[in-house]
């Protein structure tokens, strides 16, 4: 019996690969055709350009604001004793397709070059939807070195309501996916909140969560709208249960609701930008230097477990084609094992950049920072949306000596071989696999593969 479940899975395997390739071909094949009415070349970033003055780091420091300890003991004591995340993995109740089960529309999103070894479209009812929207994507690779939330692999991703009639920006939730088997994800979804009136209720957080990290307990969360502060984080071990299948979030008659979801993660705290509230949309034009800048707002996140301590990597975002520069920086998380998952923090909770960069890429999404080797300097790598233009975005290693980006096709432009989406990036050091998400698709490669692409 083993030996046989063994051959239905190499079946099975062969059978992904067959379908990702011939996905993968085609792509580059379209690629190739319409790549001469695309951008050419000319938009290479270059080398990053170190940001060191005291002005340009300062605009980068943040304010930790937990959130009080008897107002989550309020809320605890009132919704019932807290769960975690291996709980919520427990009450699984939807299923991811294979990519041999997505639509070819939702296959368009994947990347040309490199190809995705692994890839997943929602079940079909969240496939359809178009007032939710998947933006991120954080792993169990970001927890520890065993990659393993208790006995369980772990994928989190972030999706975004758009206001119902307004375009703007609702609730945010979480997918908490099981992915023990590779052949057979299953999830279920729990809302973002964050506690009102010393803990007595609490409302859904209002934001885009374009860029989210997990480390150790906690999970870091961006935040945008009429969110005033840069970063929510949650306690993967205080996650709340819903009481009342609702619409409305927050306490309603009869108990608790969670907009129909079972789960709930309300936060423990934020972190604000110390200069002010942060920039978070484009004027038009070219900055002058980040000095002159409004703190920025961070778009994208992801762990950087090569450096020392590990460390928080962000990126803002600022619009394609508006010629403006973008900022990379880092944070270190706290060596306090009291702290555990939170960024260390000075006198007054404040948390200071370890270091920043500016690159001269605009309209990205994605940023990951990563060392190869211990004696060796860190590469940048940012995922960048295609623009006014559409169709595929492109993916950029950038260092202090200049840029390369993966590369697909044979005619003039080449470099719009990553997905249509560019969405946030998540390295699982165990598997050596990216995460991402693109369109309507969750997907992995090995980050050799980018490396080949790259050369």
């Amino acid at each position: 019996m083993k030996q046989r479940g063994r051959h239905r899975r190499r079946r099975r395997g062969r059978a992904l690969r067959a379908v990702l390739a011939g996905a993968g071909l085609a792509l580059t094949a379209t690629a190739t055709l319409i790549s001469a009415s695309q951008a050419t070349v000319t938009d290479d970033p270059g080398a990053l350009r170190p940001l060191t003055s005291a002005a340009e780091l300062s605009v980068l420091r943040l304010t930790e604001q937990p959130v009080p300890a008897p107002a989550l003991n309020r809320l605890a004591a009132a919704m019932g004793r807290p769960v975690d995340a291996g709980a919520v993995l427990d009450n699984a109740d939807h299923t991811l397709r294979d990519a041999g089960d997505c639509t070819a529309e939702e296959k368009k999103a994947l990347p040309v070059e490199p190809a995705a070894t692994r890839a997943y479209c929602w079940d079909a009812a969240d496939a359809a939807t178009r007032q939710w929207r998947p933006e991120s994507v954080a792993t169990a690779g970001d927890l520890d070195g065993t990659g393993r939330w208790g006995t369980h692999r772990l994928i989190l991703s972030g999706w975004t309501h758009r206001g119902a009639d307004t375009g703007g920006t609702g609730l945010a939730r979480v997918a908490f996916v099981d992915a023990d088997d590779p052949y057979h994800l299953t999830y279920t979804w729990a809302l973002l909140a964050v506690p009102v009136d010393g803990g007595r209720d609490y409302r859904g957080l209002a934001s885009h969560v374009s860029g989210m990290v997990w480390y150790q307990d906690k999970l870091l969360v961006t935040t945008s709208g009429s969110e005033s502060d840069a970063l929510y984080v949650y306690d993967l071990r205080r996650i709340e249960r819903a009481t009342v299948t609702a619409d409305a979030v927050g306490r309603v008659p009869g108990g608790w609701s969670a907009h129909g979801y079972r789960w709930v993660l309300p936060a423990v705290a934020s972190y604000r930008p110390a200069a002010g509230s942060c920039e978070r949309t484009g004027r038009g034009g070219a900055r002058a230097t980040p000095a002159d800048a409004a703190p920025p707002c961070p778009t994208g996140l992801s762990l950087d477990r090569t450096s020392a301590p590990d460390s928080l990597v962000a990126s803002e975002t600022t619009p394609s084609g508006s010629g403006r520069h973008t900022r990379l920086w880092r944070y270190l998380f706290s060596a306090d094992p009291g702290r555990s998952g939170l960024l260390a923090a000075g006198p007054g909770g404040t948390v200071a950049a370890e270091e920043a960069y500016e690159t001269k890429a605009d309209g990205v999404r994605g940023v990951l920072a990563h060392r190869t080797a211990p004696a060796g300097g860190t590469d940048w790598y940012l995922g960048r949306t295609a623009g006014r233009r559409g169709g595929h975005g492109t993916l950029w290693r950038q260092d202090a000596r200049g840029a390369q980006a993966t590369e697909c096709g044979t005619s003039g432009d080449t470099h719009r071989c990553w997905g249509d989406g560019a969405g946030s990036l998540s390295y699982w050091p165990a598997s050596g696999e990216v995460w991402s998400v693109s369109g309507r698709m969750l997907f992995a490669l090995p980050l050799s593969s980018v490396e080949r692409a790259l050369r």
